[in-house]
């Protein structure tokens, strides 16, 4: 047995050595895991595997081998590159800008940091914490208000006791709260201060510090308070129950505002949840194993058995099976998979064995794509929020003119005691106002729709683009891959003279066996579904703009256009009215001469897809108006719009011609989505209000746009025009009952309703309302979960 602790780069090597020449030196191995030096007389763990043995140095780094020798000792952890492990990046959900590499709070709300790769497993450690504090508070809130509130209902507590004692019971159970359980408010208060972003945290420390601090000098120095302030015994009136209910629903709102936040999560864990945590791992002497998804390389032959998710993105290498792919084209019926085909991680195989290779592992797959970018929009701001951000800038400070005004009020011209009275409205003016709910009201949309729109294959890239898909009155579109599949097929042969069908078929596939035309894969795709022979053509040449002509079995032969048919004198005449009637109806109709006479003609047409039809109707009916643009030539052009009835064709067009066309329509006042799929739609998606790539299409055309319909077909814009939309209106709801609610609650907390009701609103009820003001805003924001699109 040979004795290892690692690799050289070929996976075999030893690397036990002494460490210096001295032979009673201890010999030392590297752990094939973490690279550190172990010495082999320390009694540290070893395992052996393939008649070699590895030596680590701690019972982790031998269980991480333990579970994937192959992936440790075969030199792959190596050539994986792997990045050394760093805190994670955190971001604050309402003010994205704000990111930092450890946990904390925003210095401009107050909010506490949450990591920016997505979602987590583990458990909210803010949530806990927060709702462990939360019921401390509350069992120290219910003694409270039986002490104070007691004998307003017949429950002479304090008679039984003394008053001298319930006021030290009350300094006694509002003391830990305060200062222990509503620390993190007065840390991020603090912190507002310090850095004059002034948030909702500075309001609560101001007003619950004052009601405790109050509350606290009544107690124990009354001397210092005038005789007439004071209550029969001498004692002042103090708001202990006051501060502490306030620290407890102040809770209550952070708890169900943070259970609330973690329900917009679940999109994205539904994605993450549809990689399996393991995949069977063949090696290269056939056994095979279960390895950790993070494990794979690319290269790694994987077997998917049935009823398994697909690990990660790669290609059939053998095995036939059907394999759900709804993930990418929302469709339920399952996609057939050969030798050759391509397989995206998360789809799930139904029926067949696989065996694979993977190609894309990682962050580099697809469905880590996907995550990457739906994290990234929730975190993205819309620029409606700006306004909400400019009216926030100076709420505070206007709450805190407000709360000062309100007691110097009530100190001036206020009833007896008009200190106690004075010192009420101006906490409750502090408690009940909530800035908290301007800045939730947009970003909480947000997060919600880019996770619903993740469900249904259409992915946001930022919440811009969502914002500006609601006022999209004009849609260019591309027509190969986007109305139509992208993949031409054969339609028709016609064949003249003697020769037949199969004649002129077998001629034009030997022409284009030599040819990287698109439609020459149409071509050879025909004649082998129909089981030709397909021959070899010789002296093979291909006309730029014509078409193709070569050596077939002896016979010059010419596929290719009427001009392609004049180069070389053969007369279409006989097939000029077949060719113009296939040409009408969206084809593309090919002249094919053997020797100098016009044998047939074949017909290439790209399908129009299935869904396009109903889609442009829904976008009609939405009030848009949609635009073809193509390279293609007009008459195809024109046939395929006549069929869907598309309002307005552009033929001909360069990609250049088609960016001309945005910035046309900008300057005539329209605001314009593009969907495309190619390089050659790129610049015209980026210069677009919204660019809408499909999912299928090229990679720089899905970074170009705002919006990647997954299935690749226009029902995902219907369904995007309507998710931003509801989104739009539920944002507008949120800042309108933001704004409705502020408005009307400070001037009551000030005691604006005092002259006509006798009342003053307590600010415990302040508190609850506050608290509630958030989780409303939330709360509609979360029915966006379930908006029909």
């Amino acid at each position: 047995m040979k004795n290892h602790a690692s690799t050289d780069q070929s996976g075999r090597g030893s690397d036990v050595h002494q460490t210096n020449s001295d032979p009673a030196a201890a010999i030392t191995a590297t752990d094939p895991v973490c690279g550190m030096t172990v010495r082999l007389d320390a009694g540290k763990p070893s395992h052996e595997w393939d008649s070699e043995e590895f030596h680590f140095c701690s019972g982790k780094c031998h269980d991480r081998f333990a579970a994937d020798p192959y992936f440790y000792a075969s030199g792959n952890s190596r050539r994986k590159k792997q990045v050394a492990a760093k805190d994670a990046t955190y971001t604050c959900p309402m003010d994205p800008e704000i990111v930092q590499d450890g946990p904390g709070t925003c210095p401009i709300c107050g909010m506490a940091l949450e990591p920016m790769g997505g979602v987590s497993d583990e458990p909210n450690h803010e949530l806990v914490d927060f709702t462990r504090r939360l019921w401390i508070s509350v069992a120290a809130a219910i003694p409270l208000i039986v002490l104070t509130m007691g004998p307003m209902i017949g429950l002479p507590v304090r008679d039984w006791i003394g008053e001298n004692f319930a006021l030290l019971l009350e300094f006694a159970l509002a003391t830990p709260v305060v200062m222990w359980a509503a620390s993190p408010f007065f840390k991020r208060g603090w912190t507002s201060i310090v850095s004059w972003n002034l948030n909702m945290w500075t309001l609560i420390m101001i007003g619950v510090g004052t009601a405790y601090l109050y509350s606290t000098v009544a107690t124990f120095l009354p001397g210092l308070f005038p005789a007439g302030l004071k209550m029969e015994g001498g004692h002042m009136p103090v708001y202990y129950e006051a501060a502490v209910v306030i620290i407890a629903l102040v809770f209550v709102g952070q708890v169900l505002e943070l259970r609330a936040r973690e329900r917009t999560g679940d999109a994205i864990r539904a994605l993450l949840d549809l990689a399996p945590k393991m995949a069977r791992r063949i090696v290269s002497n056939g056994d095979e194993y279960d390895a950790p998804l993070e494990n794979l390389v690319e290269g790694d032959r994987l077997r998917v058995r049935p009823g398994e998710s697909v690990p990660v993105d790669g290609i059939v290498l053998e095995g036939t099976s059907s394999v759900d792919e709804s993930l990418i084209s929302g469709e339920p019926v399952p996609v057939e998979k050969t030798k050759g085909d391509l397989v995206t991680g998360g789809t799930i195989n139904k029926n067949g064995s696989l065996i694979m290779q993977a190609q894309r592992v990682g962050d580099e797959t697809m469905l880590s794509r996907i995550v990457a970018m739906v994290a990234s929009a929730q975190r993205s701001r819309a620029p409606i929020q700006g306004m909400a951000d400019k009216v926030a800038s100076y709420f505070v400070p206007a709450v805190v003119l407000a709360a000062v005004a309100a007691f110097v009020v009530w100190i001036m011209i206020g009833p007896e005691p008009a200190l106690v009275f004075a010192i009420v409205s101006a906490v409750s003016v502090l408690i009940i106002a909530c800035p908290c709910a301007l800045g939730l009201a947009t970003p909480m949309s947000i997060m919600t729709a880019t996770g619903r729109g993740a469900q249904t294959g259409v992915l946001i890239k930022d919440a811009e683009a969502l914002e500006r898909m609601s006022y999209v009155d004009t849609l260019v579109v591309d027509k190969t891959g986007t109305l139509t599949e992208g993949k031409p097929e054969l339609t028709d042969v016609i064949a003249f003279a003697e020769a037949s069908e199969e004649d002129v078929l077998s001629l034009a596939a030997a022409l284009e066996k030599g040819s990287e035309h698109p439609l020459a894969e149409a071509i050879l795709n025909g004649a082998g579904k129909r089981g030709l022979t397909i021959g070899k053509a010789e002296d093979f040449e291909a006309v730029t703009g014509k078409g193709v002509k070569g050596m077939v079995a002896g016979q010059a032969v010419a596929l290719g256009n009427q001009a392609m048919m004049g180069d070389i004198s053969v007369d279409v005449a006989p097939g000029q009215k077949q060719a113009d009637e296939l040409r009408a109806t969206g084809k593309t109709a090919m002249f094919i001469a053997a020797d100098g006479e016009l044998a047939g003609i074949v017909a290439v047409a790209d399908p129009i897809k299935a869904s396009t039809a109903a889609a442009i109707k829904a976008l009609h009916e939405a009030g848009l108006t949609i635009i073809m643009a193509t390279g293609d030539n007009e008459r195809t052009a024109n046939a395929v719009a006549a069929q869907l009835g598309i309002d307005e064709v552009r033929a001909g067009v360069l990609p250049e011609d088609k960016k001309a066309l945005i910035d046309e329509l900008h300057n005539r006042g329209h605001k314009v989505a593009m969907a495309g799929d190619g390089v050659n739609d790129a610049p015209a998606l980026a210069a677009a209000d919204v660019g809408i790539a499909m999912g299928t299409g090229a990679d720089v055309a899905v970074e170009s746009a705002g919006i990647t319909l997954l299935k690749g077909d226009l029902t995902g814009i219907v369904r995007s025009r309507k998710l931003a939309q509801a989104t739009l209106r539920n944002i507008k709801q949120n800042l309108f009952f933001a704004f409705a609610y502020n408005s009307a609650g400070v001037p009551i907390a000030a005691g604006i309703l005092y002259p006509l009701t006798g009342t003053l609103l307590s600010p415990m009820i302040a508190a609850a309302a506050m608290s509630l003001s958030s989780v409303s805003v939330i709360t509609n924001a979360l029915r966006l979960r379930r908006v029909r699109l």
